[in-house]
């Protein structure tokens, strides 16, 4: 009877014991949590300070907010996750009624100091979150969303068709290699297709790939692990086209078209002056949206500048039309009629002089005509090339 009693004591109190266990807080006081342990907070979590800490990281592209080509720089909002392994944070899940995941406070467990080495502002860009996520292999996990403006080396030579890729290096600043291991927990595949699902904006930029890579740097005579991620973006040249590059194929086309125009009227080179003021006038709305770098000139400049000096050249020619000589042929002709009358002599003097000079304006106004048919020639020549080398720079 009493050995009943004994077997049914032992069973409540293993019971009550069980229960007990079933709580996050009998886990936190098993790991030691909570109590300001320095060896948990502050100190890397390793039992053999000879041990790398292993962290593992992602990075995920939700927006592109600016792109500074004067300042060179690029302004993001990204998802930064980060894991590593944690040897004083391992737990069996039986003993505590099958928990397997813990989530705590940053400030409980030691958390690694990483940072973004081209970075010229970063903040959070959403509330900071203050908690991190145990495992009970002894592996943490948290995630942060920040707005990140980094420095990025750009070349705008092929504006608009341009395609920019900048990076993001994560670096421990105080741990070396053989304390700290970082690598990516996700292969550059996963990070594109992700982001490119996660994308929030679709303004100016696309998102064309994310790519990552391993390197080493030597700081004070320490090897430091670096990440380098390569953000790829790609400008959307629609607005550029509409405004500026469509403009300017039909100039060419008027200033071609106006090859049959005759020139003996004036009205030939009228047009040809108002081609010129009108391209002299998107030249001058183009200079306040074309950006601007100290070594780089967008190709889209050089174009419509060569453009402005071949219109300013055909222009010119124009000016130097056959001389018309019909007003000086007619006074001449009254002046011998009024020789005429006084002198028969000079009449005939006046018209061997008349002879002369119609030969003369016959023959300039061959040249003339000559001149013309090479010059329009080698006009259309210079544009057919011209645009030909455009196009294989934009689109190699």
């Amino acid at each position: 009877m009493h050995l009943g009693w004994l077997i049914f004591y032992l069973a409540s109190v293993g019971s009550a014991s069980a229960a007990g266990n079933c709580s996050y807080k009998a886990l936190l006081e098993h790991l030691g949590l909570g109590n300001d342990d320095i060896q948990m907070t502050s100190l890397r979590p390793v039992f053999k300070w000879k041990t790398p800490t292993f962290l593992f990281l992602d990075l995920f592209v939700t927006s592109i907010t600016e792109v500074n080509e004067k300042a060179q720089s690029l302004s993001t909002q990204v998802t930064i996750l980060l894991g590593w392994v944690n040897e004083y944070t391992v737990w069996n899940p039986d003993d505590f009624c099958g928990i397997t995941l813990c989530s705590v406070k940053k400030d409980m467990v030691w958390t690694p100091d990483i940072s973004i080495t081209e970075s010229i502002k970063t903040e959070f860009a959403t509330m900071e979150n203050q908690y991190v996520q145990l495992q009970n292999q002894g592996a943490v996990v948290t995630s942060n969303t920040f707005a990140v403006t980094t420095a990025c080396k750009m070349n705008l030579h092929q504006f608009p068709f341009d395609v920019q890729s900048c990076t993001f290096t994560f670096q421990s600043p105080i741990h070396s290699s053989k304390e700290l291991v970082i690598s990516p927990f996700s292969d550059a595949s996963f990070l594109t297709l992700s982001s490119k699902k996660a994308f929030q904006t679709q303004g100016e930029w696309e998102l064309l790939s994310i790519n990552t890579s391993k390197a080493n740097v030597t700081t004070l005579g320490e090897t430091q692990d670096q990440l380098i991620y390569k953000i790829t973006v790609k400008r959307r040249p629609l607005l550029y086209v509409i405004n500026f590059l469509m403009p300017v194929f039909y100039f060419l086309i008027l200033d071609l078209a106006s090859f049959f125009i005759d020139s003996a009227g004036g009205e030939k080179l009228g047009f040809k002056v108002t081609l010129l003021l009108s391209i002299s006038v998107l030249l001058l709305l183009l200079q306040d949206m074309l950006p601007s770098t100290a070594s780089d000139i967008p190709l889209i400049g050089e174009s419509f500048s060569a453009l402005n000096i071949i219109l300013l050249t055909d222009a010119v020619k124009d000016t130097k039309s056959p001389p018309d000589s019909e007003t000086d042929r007619h006074e001449e002709r009254l002046y011998a009629l009024d020789l005429l009358k006084q002198i028969l002599v000079e009449l005939q003097a006046a018209a061997a002089h008349q002879n002369q000079q119609e030969r003369k304006c016959l023959s300039w106004t061959r040249v003339a005509t000559i001149v013309d048919v090479i010059f329009n020639f080698l006009y259309v020549t210079t544009v057919i090339v011209f645009l030909i080398m455009l196009f294989k720079a934009w689109f190699p």
